[in-house]
């Protein structure tokens, strides 16, 4: 009987073609934003994470109708590896919908939604000394908007890269590949707006009141604070205090063995009343 490959990593790709096997791990980004979605849902509790991944899974499902409704093949003209390449419908892209909601979600959180107050004026805050200061500085202050819109741009960059990898591959045709971008760009702004409403509505607060947000312990303090550099000066402040205690326990201590130093010191009285003493006739021995 000849063996199955689960159609979710099966990437095929031509050994003989550098340029194919980088397309071949461009192709596994959806499956490791997945990863990222879950370890940072995991590690920070944060609302906006767990919505983004929710619409990230809308579009998925948006793509699962779109293909079952459309029923258009995958290309057959190329098949100069593996027939694995033409199961299951070609349009719209998935990949190219999953990477093109990721990058417009991300740019849409960066630029209009990600607004943090606690790092005003961070940028000219230097604690170290020469170069080592500035790059502190600089890599731990608040983003500026060019900062921003490069990270977006990087973003959609690999999208693009993503998106063209299939093409390369022979998965899809250029038709597919461009209506999956377009559907995953439309679904991260249609959820950007989605969401926005219930914020501005008042259900996220309310759902974070609810019993099981608090056991999880969701949270909602990315949109106006740098959970990186809040982090950061939690750990600072925890520090100063605990020099600051620890000085405060040493000084009674320092105080205390001074003080009990200076009442052992023979003083000039104590010393003359023991010459005194030593000098009483009897009291010395014969040698």
């Amino acid at each position: 009987m000849p063996l199955a490959s689960l159609s979710l990593t099966h990437v095929t790709y031509n050994p003989d073609d550098p340029v194919s096997l980088v397309c071949a791990y461009l192709a596994l980004v959806p499956q490791a934003l997945l990863i990222v979605y879950v370890t940072l849902l995991f590690a920070t509790r944060e609302a906006e994470v767990a919505l983004m991944f929710a619409g990230q899974l809308a579009c998925e499902a948006v793509n699962f109708v779109l293909k079952r409704v459309i029923k258009e093949e995958r290309p057959t003209h190329i098949l100069q590896f593996s027939e694995q390449k033409t199961k299951g419908y070609g349009m719209p892209s998935s990949h190219a919908q999953f990477v093109a909601f990721w990058a417009v979600g991300m740019g849409l959180f960066l630029l209009a939604r990600h607004q943090p107050r606690a790092n005003k004026g961070r940028r000219t805050e230097k604690k170290g000394s020469g170069w080592m200061g500035d790059v502190e500085a600089c890599a731990h202050g608040e983003w500026s908007v060019l900062e921003r819109v490069m990270v977006t741009l990087a973003a959609m960059g690999l999208a693009g890269a993503v998106s063209w990898s299939r093409i390369y591959l022979g998965y899809h045709t250029e038709k597919q590949v461009l209506v999956g971008s377009a559907a995953g760009v439309v679904s991260a702004a249609g959820w950007f707006v989605i969401t926005s409403i219930v914020r501005q509505m008042g259900l996220l607060s309310w759902a974070l009141e609810l019993p099981v947000a608090r056991w999880f312990r969701i949270r909602d303090l990315i949109v106006e604070e740098d959970l990186c550099q809040a982090g950061w000066d939690k750990w600072e402040a925890k520090r100063a205090t605990s020099s600051v205690s620890n000085n405060a326990a040493k000084t009674p201590g320092d105080t205390k063995t001074k003080t009990k130093a200076a009442a052992e010191k023979p003083t000039p009285e104590m010393t003359k009343e023991s010459i005194a003493t030593n000098d009483k006739p009897g009291e010395h021995t014969k040698s």
